[in-house]
């Protein structure tokens, strides 16, 4: 599908709507779509990710100030009728050969009125694509902007619900404005939140970036992370039963394994294969995961450190440690830790950990770690933001129905 995506700039020019514009354009582009950008100011995001410039649509352009003063005053002088004639030219020539195209805040805005009459002109026309218009901002009705604003046309246009676009807000109270505004049914407007790149946000590396994708880790609430070699002492059979009864109130939780096996015991094979079948037994397959089934390779320091970043707390059920390095990382990742009560993990972690007998009962260590998780708001904002507000989700869940109608 050709998708081209309008606002006044795109970046590097700093934004917030430049900064979504950027999100949506890679998402689109790597689910196969070609995407433009068209904006007065900016750069091309890559080979793929084009920019066509079209200097009149800047809201900063000295022809356009000079009209923004005049309409400002209520004053549609011939230079508008101008600017809206050249602009139509211009936009119709970017469109070719363009099946979507997604208009951000320009048909909700007064910061180029020409532009936005230009746009409405070619719509009624029927000489535009399909229209996808994305409002972050509405200038009705910010009390800011009430002092530049008119009864007519073209102020009108910014409060008309344009016959046949699809209407997409960022909030639920922006859709509840629209609605007023426009006297359109809210169920007629999509609400499509902005996200999170987690990946940048947490500087994650790559490879951790397709473990995530290929475990689909981001629906983990919560993450339990136990980085340790698989072998017996470890203990984790207890960690894969602790989870199952987890589940039963938190049927989201995940466990993820990190470590080989260990090289120096031809027995951690036999180990492997007993923990393969307690998953498969425990109904685990697709929450209780081994990074070892997808690598054989070492797996840098870098990228264990980021699954600390992802993790919402360590289980570290060992029959046996000489020092206990994981309880040191959880510190410094600012997760909690939940661990045997042997005496070397005893003595680093004092009173600032939860501790368990290896040999507990299973249920009673899962009560221990959902009643810390049930009453976190910590962890509940985590939880709301991997569910709700990751990029990916948002794309995967919104953004491509809405492209696919």
């Amino acid at each position: 599908m050709n998708i081209a995506i309008l606002h006044y700039s795109v970046q590097p020019i700093v934004g917030g709507v430049e900064s979504v514009i950027a999100h949506h354009a890679r998402m689109m582009s790597a689910d196969g779509h070609s995407v433009r950008l068209i904006a007065a100011r900016g750069e091309a995001m890559s080979a793929q990710i084009p920019l066509t410039t079209i200097p009149l649509a800047d809201s900063r352009h000295v022809r356009v100030a000079k009209m923004k003063q005049e309409l400002d005053r209520g004053e549609v002088t011939q230079e508008f009728e101008v600017l809206r004639a050249e602009l139509a030219e211009q936009l119709q020539a970017a469109v070719s050969g363009v099946d979507i195209l997604i208009i951000h805040n320009i048909c909700s805005l007064n910061k180029n009125l020409a532009l936005t009459a230009a746009l409405y002109q070619l719509h009624i026309a029927g000489k535009l694509p399909r229209l996808i218009l994305w409002h972050h901002d509405l200038a009705w009705t910010t009390p800011r902007y009430q002092f530049e604003l008119h009864e007519g046309y073209p102020w009108d246009l910014l409060k008309t619900a344009w016959v046949g676009a699809t209407q997409v807000t960022i909030s639920e109270m922006r859709q509840e404005e629209l609605s007023d505004l426009m006297k359109i049914d809210q169920s007629a407007i999509r609400v499509i939140p902005n996200g999170v790149d987690m990946g940048k946000f947490l500087k994650l590396e790559e490879q951790t970036l397709g473990y995530i994708k290929k475990l689909d880790l981001l629906l983990a609430s919560p993450l339990l992370l136990l980085p340790v070699r698989i072998t017996s002492r470890k203990n984790i059979e207890f960690a894969l039963q602790i989870l199952a009864v987890l589940r039963i109130d938190l049927p989201s939780a995940q466990i993820i394994i990190t470590g080989p096996l260990g090289p120096h015991n031809p027995a951690n094979l036999q180990y492997f294969e007993k923990l393969s079948a307690l998953r498969e037994e425990l109904g685990l397959k697709n929450s209780a995961h081994f990074l070892a089934e997808l690598t054989t390779e070492f797996i840098p320091d870098r990228v264990i450190s980021d699954f600390y970043k992802l993790a919402d707390a360590l289980l570290f059920p060992s029959f046996e440690e000489g020092f206990g390095i994981p309880i040191l990382e959880a510190g410094f990742a600012g997760i909690p830790v939940f661990c045997s009560d042997i005496p070397p993990l005893k003595k680093l972690g004092g009173v600032l950990v939860n501790f368990f007998s290896p040999q507990e009962d299973p249920a009673a260590v899962a009560k221990i770690i959902t009643d810390h998780f049930m009453n976190n708001k910590v962890f509940g904002l985590r939880k709301s933001v991997r569910e709700q507000f990751t990029w990916e989700r948002i794309h995967a869940e919104k953004i491509t129905p809405l492209l696919k109608e």
